[in-house]
């Protein structure tokens, strides 16, 4: 498991899979759970680390 230090500033569904050791598909039903913000460009599904680093730790959605 990747330490939160070793992720890019803006991680990609496969690096939320990675980081977490899940499926393709649980990782897409994590992304859309609204758990964190997500943007979406075209087809890319992107993820503000920070935003993903807190739902992590517990701590709640601040928009």
């Amino acid at each position: 498991m990747k330490k939160f230090a070793e992720l890019p500033e803006v991680l990609e569904v496969k690096d939320i899979q990675d980081f977490l050791g899940i499926g393709r598909s649980q990782a897409y039903q994590l992304v859309k759970s609204n758990s964190f913000h997500v943007v979406t460009v075209g087809r890319r599904i992107l993820i503000p680390k920070d935003s993903f680093k807190n739902w992590f730790k517990g701590e709640t959605i601040t928009v």
